[in-house]
C-alpha cells in the first residue's frame, strides 16, 4: 500500500457532522431509547446521554447480533428502531450501497445499490454517515452521489449526482464531509468549482443557495449559536468559515490553509465561546467567537515541524473533546495528549490507549463523567480523563480489525461507533455488530 493510499481511508471516519443541528435527541414510540441519528450523536457533540450503562466490562461483551457487510468508512447511525450504514463492493462492478437493519435483530429491512466508479486514490468505500431526520434518510457517497430515502421503506425520494451538477474539484480521497440539516435546509460541502457549499430543500432536493469556491476538505461542518444567531462553521482547504445557514452569506473567516495538502478530518469542536480545530499536517488552532456580534479572531495556533515532530495536536481522524479547560485528543502517531485550552501547552501524553502507529485512531464519546473510547484495534475502553492523566477503568475487545481500511498492522477499525438504546453499533469491512452495554447485562 502506498502512502497516498493509506491516507485515503483516514478520511472516511470523520465524515459526519458535529454540533447542534435540526435532529434532536429524542426517544420516539418506535425507539427503545435515545436515537443516534447522525455522526457523533443526536446533538452532534460526541455526547451520549443515556443512563443505566455498564461501569465495567465482562470478559466478553454480549453481542446481540452481527451481520455481514462490505467495505466502507461510514459509521452507523440509529433512528426510530433502525440502523443505517453504507458500503461498497467491486466484484463484478463498482457499486455503492445503503443498508437499513432492524436495531434489535439485525434483520435487513432494505438496501439500495447504485453503480459508482471510484476515481479517487483509495477505494475502500463510502465515507459519510447516513443522516436521518423527519422520516427521511440522506446518504452521500465518495464520488458525490446524494440520495434522499424514505427512512422506513428505502424508497428513493430524490437523488443528485453532485459531481455532474457542480463540477467537483474532487479531494484526493473523495467526498468525506457529511451534509448537515439546519433551518429546514440540507447543507452539503460539495467542493464544486463555484460551489463549495450548496443548500437543498430536504423534501425535493431543490437548490436554495450555493456559495464560495474554496478547495474541499474532509472535516464535516457544524452549527453553533453566536450573537443569538445560528452560524454554520465549516473548514475548507483554505480557511475556517462562519456562514449564515439560511442564505450562504459569509459572516467571518479565519485563515487555516493546508501546508502540504488539505488533510483536516476532525470536526470543529465548540467550547463556550471558542472553536478548536486540528489537522494531520497543520496542527491546531483556537478561535474566539465574539458574543455580541458575528466576528471571530485567532487566539493561538500550534504546528510542529512536520507530522512526526508535532506541537500541540496534529490529529488525523479523531475529533478531540474539551473538558475542564483542557483538550484531549490523539496526535499523528497515536499519542494520546492533554493540552491546556488557553495556550495549547502540553500537560501530559499517554501511549497505552492505542499502539503507536501512523494515523492511529481513537473515537471519544462522553457519558457523564466517563469517557467511552473506541480505538483502531477494535477495543472499547472506559476511561477517566483529567489534567492529572488518563485513568483506564476497563477495556474489552468489541470487533476484529480488517485490512480493507488499512492493509497494515493486521488491519484497523477506523469507523466511529453509534451509541443508542444502551447498545453500541460498530462496523468493519466485514460485519456490522450490535453489543449490549446496559448495566443489567454486566
Amino acid at each position: 500500500m502506498t502512502r497516498t493510499h493509506a491516507f485515503a481511508l483516514i478520511l472516511s471516519l470523520t465524515t459526519g457532522i458535529a454540533a447542534q443541528a435540526d435532529p434532536k435527541p429524542v426517544a420516539s414510540a418506535k425507539s427503545p431509547g435515545m436515537d443516534w441519528p447522525q455522526f457523533r450523536g443526536p446533538n452532534r457533540d460526541g455526547v451520549w446521554r443515556e443512563k443505566g450503562l455498564m461501569t465495567a466490562f465482562p470478559d466478553k461483551l454480549k453481542i446481540r447480533w452481527s451481520k455481514p457487510i462490505a467495505g466502507g468508512y461510514s459509521g452507523p447511525t440509529v433512528a426510530a428502531g433502525r440502523v443505517y450504514v453504507t458500503d461498497r463492493i467491486d466484484e463484478d462492478a463498482e457499486i455503492e450501497r445503503v443498508h437499513c437493519f432492524a436495531w434489535d435483530t439485525g434483520e435487513k429491512l432494505w438496501s439500495h445499490s447504485y453503480p459508482c466508479q471510484y476515481r479517487v486514490s483509495y477505494k475502500a468505500g463510502p465515507r459519510c454517515s447516513v443522516l436521518v431526520a423527519d422520516g427521511r434518510a440522506y446518504s452521500l457517497g465518495a464520488m458525490g452521489h446524494l440520495f434522499c430515502f424514505d427512512a422506513k421503506s428505502g424508497k428513493v425520494l430524490w437523488s443528485k449526482d453532485l459531481n455532474k451538477e457542480y463540477l467537483i474539484r474532487m479531494p484526493i480521497w473523495g467526498i468525506s464531509a457529511s451534509p448537515i440539516l439546519e433551518g429546514g435546509l440540507l447543507i452539503v460541502p460539495v467542493s464544486g468549482r463555484k460551489a463549495y457549499l450548496v443548500a437543498f430543500e430536504p423534501k425535493t432536493g431543490k437548490e436554495k443557495w450555493k456559495a464560495f469556491s474554496d478547495r474541499g476538505n474532509y472535516s464535516a461542518p457544524i452549527v453553533i449559536e453566536q450573537a443569538k444567531k445560528r452560524v454554520l462553521v465549516t473548514w475548507s482547504g483554505d480557511r475556517v468559515l462562519g456562514v449564515d445557514p439560511a442564505t450562504g452569506e459569509l459572516h467571518w473567516s479565519i485563515p487555516f490553509k493546508a501546508r502540504n495538502m488539505p488533510l483536516g478530518v476532525a470536526s470543529p469542536v465548540l467550547h463556550e465561546d471558542k472553536l478548536f480545530l486540528t489537522g494531520f499536517y497543520d496542527g491546531c488552532i483556537l478561535i474566539r467567537l465574539a458574543q455580541d456580534k458575528l466576528e471571530a479572531k485567532k487566539l493561538w495556533r500550534r504546528r510542529g515541524r512536520n507530522e512526526r515532530m508535532t506541537d500541540g495536536l496534529h490529529s488525523t481522524i479523531s475529533t478531540p473533546l474539551i473538558r475542564d479547560g483542557h483538550v484531549y485528543g490523539v496526535d499523528s502517531y497515536g499519542e494520546f495528549r492533554c493540552l491546556k485550552l488557553e495556550d495549547g501547552e502540553r500537560v501530559w501524553e499517554d501511549r497505552t490507549a492505542v499502539p503507536r502507529s501512523r494515523w492511529a485512531t481513537i473515537h471519544f464519546v462522553q457519558n457523564g463523567e466517563t469517557t467511552w473510547m473506541f480505538n483502531e484495534r477494535g477495543e472499547l475502553i472506559l476511561g477517566d480523563l483529567s489534567p492529572k492523566g488518563f485513568r483506564e477503568i476497563d477495556r474489552v475487545k468489541l470487533i476484529k480489525p480488517t485490512r480493507g481500511q488499512l492493509n497494515q498492522r493486521g488491519g484497523v477499525c477506523w469507523t466511529h461507533p453509534a451509541y443508542a438504546y444502551k447498545h453500541v453499533f460498530v462496523r468493519s469491512d466485514a460485519e456490522i455488530v450490535c453489543a449490549d452495554l446496559s448495566a443489567a447485562t454486566k
